[in-house]
């Protein structure tokens, strides 16, 4: 065994986050990308809120696997855990698949999205339309996080990023070709480039994890702990039941959002700016989300990296704020509606106060996951869960504070609870991740 590390530089940092960080981005990229195809054909008003609710559906529905990249990231490290948690990876897949496919039968269908959310008749329709597009998109999800994992795991985060790139070229072909020689409505146009994205990433994600899995089987890393014989299909679950937990907590916020959103004024407009304002917060964001595996992957090989990596955070963190903040409360703002978006002039003035509240949330994205990334390595997941719920109950206060008795417009009242409950979460996990990072090395706020 070669002699372990124990002092972590910012190069090292930088040579393993920027991949991951490359990767983030250009599913940031998508976003926008997509948003401005669509507002580029016919009815893109009723188009951009059809897709929004259903992205925002096909993440909650998806939001139980998500975590699987840390999960493996965590947990594999030889044959028996390789076996074990991609057979569990493969149950939920197909059970969230099936889930998906529940909501699409007409009766359930109507009872949520006309019944409860109240969506106007044409957006239901054509988001019907986007989530049987979708349906393979939770099972290649889970199927391409678990693989990028081990990839993490092995520190081979450049294949991450290439099976990324894939995807993005997928999307943009799709989206293009379908927009240039179809006829199709917007949100089909969408929903079909993001289906055939994921579908290549996944495979190209298997296929760049081959030679590791091979490895596994040929040779046992030599440095594994001792409990890693002992995980079972009980220890997976209640190990991942909190992050799955977790995500599934994080993602509702987004139809509740659309719940409160079609209850507010100017429901079509919110609807509509949601998911273009979303993609652009996203980009930033990205980059804060992109660090979450790889402090787990640092801090599994040594927890004396902590305070380094701590300080990286800092920096990383004062970029983003200033970054976004030069974009938010500057004309560029329009530039990037108007011009790069396609939004017209009325949606991209609508866009402007919201993007200018949510201008915080990539660096409380950026703590939440170290906090959590910490937890993981700590194994003490179940704060996560409790920060989520205090988040989604926030969120849900504020905006039912916002819209029913403030009468705030939709999208303002989404981007001022989204901010607030992240706070809440950020706020809860700090005493448990102050507690944990004393022992190796850090007291620090994060």
């Amino acid at each position: 065994m070669g002699v372990v590390e124990t002092r972590l530089s910012f190069k090292r940092i930088l040579k393993l986050w920027l991949p991951l960080a490359s990767t983030w981005l250009m599913m940031a990229f998508e976003g926008p990308f997509l948003s401005a195809v669509i507002a580029r054909l016919p009815d893109e008003t009723f188009n951009l809120a059809a897709y929004g609710v259903a992205f925002s559906f096909a993440l909650i529905i998806e939001a139980p696997i998500i975590m699987m990249l840390s999960a493996a990231t965590a947990l594999v490290r030889d044959v028996p855990s390789y076996r074990k948690l991609r057979n569990f990876t493969f149950f939920l897949n197909g059970a969230l698949t099936l889930v998906l496919v529940l909501l699409l039968i007409p009766p359930v269908f109507h009872r949520v999205m006309i019944d409860w959310i109240q969506l106007p008749a044409e957006v239901a329709r054509l988001t019907r339309w986007a989530l049987w597009i979708l349906l393979p998109w939770p099972g290649a999800i889970g199927y391409r996080r678990f693989f990028q994992g081990i990839l993490i795991r092995f520190n081979q985060t450049g294949k991450v990023a290439l099976g990324t790139l894939l995807r993005l070229g997928t999307v943009i072909t799709v989206a293009l070709s379908l927009a240039y020689w179809g006829s199709l409505p917007g949100v089909v146009v969408g929903a079909a480039a993001l289906s055939a994205g994921v579908v290549v990433e996944a495979l190209a994600g298997r296929w760049m994890a081959q030679s590791i899995i091979r490895s596994l089987f040929r040779a046992p890393s030599p440095d594994i702990p001792s409990d890693t014989g002992k995980l079972t299909y009980r220890s997976i679950a209640a190990f991942y039941y909190p992050l799955a937990l977790t995500a599934l907590l994080a993602l509702a916020v987004h139809p509740i959002a659309t719940f409160f959103m079609g209850r507010s004024r100017l429901p079509v407009e919110s609807l509509a700016v949601l998911p273009v304002m979303n993609a652009l917060i996203f980009i930033f964001r990205s980059v804060g989300l992109s660090f979450q595996e790889v402090v787990i992957a640092l801090l599994e090989e040594n927890r004396r990296y902590y305070p380094t990596i701590r300080k990286f955070s800092y920096l990383l963190g004062g970029a983003l704020l200033t970054a976004l903040g030069l974009l938010a409360f500057t004309p560029l703002l329009d530039v990037w509606y108007q011009t790069i978006s396609g939004l017209n002039p009325t949606l991209s003035q609508l866009a402007k106060i919201p993007t200018r509240i949510m201008v915080w949330m990539p660096v409380l994205t950026l703590w939440i996951s170290f906090q959590r990334a910490v937890l993981v390595v700590t194994r003490k997941t179940q704060p996560i869960t409790l920060a989520s719920v205090l988040e989604v109950g926030g969120i849900s206060l504020i905006l039912w504070v916002t819209i029913y008795h403030l009468d705030f417009v939709g999208v303002v009242a989404a981007a001022l609870a989204f901010v607030l409950g992240r706070l809440l979460a950020n706020g809860w996990l700090f005493f448990p991740v102050w507690k944990e990072s004393r022992r190796f090395g850090g007291n620090a706020i994060l």
